[in-house]
């Protein structure tokens, strides 16, 4: 079910045409004692119908505002998962790079070790020929000196050999500490990360049911139809209202993309399930296209520009809006998280999203769409070929 959700209202303004001119009929013949009960007998129908229809719009809107709840905890479930993937991979990295220093480190500090034995012992055997004995042997003074200079930078180099043993020592505890530090932390993170993905796996299941709920209220296609209708003219009302909160807001022009025709990246990659311009339903068809992705996978902007919208929209699910400025947006719906809000700048290729299946959609993909002052246009044209 790609956006099959409400036609009850439209139903019910026709109810209350039959109703009116039922009543008008009824009223404005002669009655008599044998056309009394009938009258009474439209009067219940038209009651038994209006009554049955109300209860069942009132229904369809409930499980409309469960759905919008229910895919709303599935996108901040999902969101945080993406955090914590995203700080888990930078801790493995931090991880693996410590491990690295730490083995550096000790490597120099067994270098050093065995560098501190050697002085040790030739300072050893050094003091086994004291200058009393070279005194004492008849050597000249200035054998003497040099011997004495001798010991003395043996001692130095004893001392800094110490010094940066110590040094290295300390480092290495430090990394020792640093590890477990980020260590703990890793086992945080992937904990947190079991239970969203037990709570998003929950809400998933709950969304099914209701989408399924939903689709049992809604059958014929002329419902099918009305709903598509509706949601389209509620995406026209918000893309006004972006793009009248966009040019207030502006304050650098933006250079939109008639440069970039046909050389735009694409949001993201996958069979398309449905181009631009094919029949949707009955006379109305794609404004844009929908694009297959596994849930999960990032959703990238196709060109720079600002977000005006980001939000749940009836039959879109989680769309985000970017203005390209010159009247040039384009539309990322079906998400399952949105990785941006409004007012964030962005460049091509930023990641923006999360491929979902928000907005009643029955399999996961992209709804991808560009607008050039408010006109839809084929997409596919102006993406890399």
């Amino acid at each position: 079910m790609r956006d099959k959700i409400k036609y009850l209202n439209q139903t019910l303004r026709a109810s209350a045409l039959c109703t009116g001119a039922l009543l008008y009929l009824a009223f404005s013949l002669p009655l008599s004692a044998a056309n009394q009960n009938q009258l009474d007998g439209v009067k219940q129908e038209i009651s038994r119908q209006q009554e049955q229809l109300g209860s069942k719009q009132k229904k369809v809107n409930t499980l409309q505002k469960s759905l919008k709840q229910q895919e709303l905890s599935i996108a901040t479930a999902a969101k945080k998962i993406h955090k914590a993937d995203t700080q888990l991979t930078q801790l493995n990295r931090s991880i693996s790079e410590l491990q690295q220093e730490q083995q550096q480190l000790q490597q120099l500090q067994f270098g050093q070790q065995e560098m501190l034995k050697e002085l040790l012992n030739t300072q050893y055997r050094q003091g086994q020929h004291s200058q009393l004995a070279t005194l004492l042997s008849g050597e000249d003074s200035t054998e003497l000196d040099r011997m004495s200079v001798y010991a003395e930078r043996l001692s130095e180099a004893r001392a800094n050999a110490l010094d940066q043993l110590a040094a290295t020592s300390t480092e290495i505890q430090l990394k020792k500490h640093q590890l477990t530090q980020q260590r703990q932390q890793q086992q945080t993170l992937l904990t947190q990360l079991k239970t969203e993905k037990s709570k998003l796996e929950k809400e998933r299941q709950q969304r099914k049911k209701t989408v399924r709920q939903i689709k049992g209220q809604l059958k014929s296609d002329s419902q099918y139809l009305s709903e598509l209708k509706t949601n389209e003219q509620r995406l026209i009302k918000e893309i006004a209202k972006a793009k009248a909160a966009a040019e207030a807001a502006r304050r650098a022009p933006m250079d939109g993309l008639a440069k970039h025709k046909g050389k735009l990246p694409w949001p993201v990659t996958g069979s398309i399930l449905h181009n631009y311009g094919t029949p949707q339903q009955g006379e109305l068809r794609w404004k844009g296209m929908v694009i297959s992705k596994p849930a999960g996978s990032k959703v990238k902007a196709v060109y720079s520009g600002k977000v005006v919208f980001a939000d749940w929209l009836r039959g879109y699910g989680l769309m985000l809006v970017i203005d390209h400025g010159k009247g040039d947006m384009s539309f990322y719906g079906y998400n399952q998280t949105l990785l941006k809000k409004v007012g964030d700048t962005v460049q091509a290729k930023d990641a923006i999203a999360l491929v979902g299946d928000s907005g009643g959609q029955e399999r996961s993909g992209l709804y991808f769409e560009i607008r050039r002052k408010g006109s839809p246009i084929n997409p596919k044209g102006w993406l890399t070929r």
